[in-house]
């Protein structure tokens, strides 16, 4: 049986999580799908179509895991570490978006 790691905070998370994404293409799929989500969200709340909220999870896991699968080859972090790994998404989307991490 595998052993799992236990981080004690985000900061020590962060490291392995982008760890886990080192496929560019992976990285795309992500960026496209927080895009995508964050598109969805704002257009649900702005025009009250408070339905469109149900593809949030369809969208972002969608895009995230197809990378996961097909090109990075490992399995999501969400599985293990949910709270985390969501939180990851959105840190490394900034950090895209920064030029810190390459698209």
């Amino acid at each position: 049986m595998e052993k799992t790691a236990s981080y004690g905070s985000f900061s020590e998370f962060y490291p392995f999580y982008l760890s886990e994404h080192a496929n560019r293409t992976c990285r795309r799929l992500h960026f496209a799908g927080t895009s995508l989500v964050i598109l969805i969200a704002l257009t649900a709340v702005l025009s009250s179509r408070y339905g469109l909220l149900w593809l949030l999870p369809v969208v972002g896991y969608g895009f995230a895991w197809v990378g996961h699968f097909y090109f990075e080859k490992n399995r999501p972090a969400t599985f293990k570490y949910p709270f985390y790994s969501l939180m990851g998404d959105f840190v490394m989307y900034k950090d895209i978006w920064s030029g810190r991490i390459k698209l």
